[in-house]
């Protein structure tokens, strides 16, 4: 089985370029998260008949955010957004931005041995303004979250953290040391992440830099590989056992990320 996960940075402006659809052919992922998909189920230009699809779109502002998960496998049940308690808990309302629990961030998929979650992480933007809403709020709330499903069933979620963990994971650490993505404060939420138990999948395969996933659009920064690393898999610990392959797909275009997979 194959599970992909990619920012989009747009679902109809990908499938516009006609580069969607190529993906799916070449890849025939069983199951793909996306991010950004910035529309609606139903302004989807898609046409899928072989998978399910389950969309989480921002309520607010229109065009904005969003995830969504693709499946060949009907799932028993599929959860939109954080759980009201764990929001409650940590605060997470409207920081002057928006409600990040109204802006389609998270969609999850119970796939009968295990649950799948598309996230789209908040940035925390160029001046830090949403540094504290992301360190305090979300990100201990996602894991609680996260936590909670695992014990059902192990836990498998992907997507844009908007954050690099390690200096290897971006191209000029020291550069955009303490900048937005690469903060001490969004790095601790990762740490916590693999305290937890969870398994960045990807380095159980592949070590050291140069394996990035976002690039600024700016300067042939693709072409240069100078990137960041901040789209991920993780795993429950028991279940990266079941983990075969993991890898990024950077010759994937249409967005200014890449699709990141594994194989079980």
């Amino acid at each position: 089985m194959r599970i992909m996960s990619w920012n989009v940075n747009g679902i109809r402006a990908v499938h516009k370029k006609d580069l969607f659809m190529p993906f799916i052919k070449k890849h025939k992922p069983d199951i793909l998260c996306l991010q950004e998909t910035k529309a609606e189920q139903d302004q989807s230009p898609l046409e899928l008949p072989d998978y399910e699809e389950f969309w989480s779109s921002s309520k607010g502002r229109k065009g904005y955010s969003g995830t969504a998960i693709f499946t060949k496998m009907t799932p028993e049940d599929v959860i939109f957004g954080m759980p009201e308690d764990i929001a409650k808990k940590y605060g997470l309302a409207d920081d002057g931005y928006g409600d990040p629990n109204e802006e389609g961030r998270i969609v999850a998929a119970d796939m009968h041995d295990f649950w799948v979650v598309s996230v789209y992480t908040p940035n925390a933007k160029d001046d830090l303004s949403r540094l504290t809403l992301r360190h305090k709020h979300w990100d201990p709330a996602f894991l609680e979250y996260m936590k909670r499903l695992e014990e059902e069933k192990p836990v498998i979620f992907c997507g844009d953290l908007n954050v690099a963990h390690t200096p290897d994971d971006l191209a000029r650490p020291k550069e955009n040391e303490g900048k937005k993505g690469f903060t001490a404060e969004e790095r601790e939420g990762i740490d916590s992440i693999i305290k937890a138990g969870f398994v960045d999948t990807l380095r159980m395969f592949k070590q050291g830099n140069g394996l990035y996933t976002w690039w600024s659009n700016f300067g042939g920064a693709r072409e240069r590989n100078v990137g960041w690393r901040i789209d991920y898999i993780f795993v429950s610990k028991k279940f990266s056992k079941h983990i075969k392959a993991a890898d990024i797909h950077p010759d994937a275009m249409g967005s200014d990320h890449c699709p990141v997979s594994i194989e079980i």
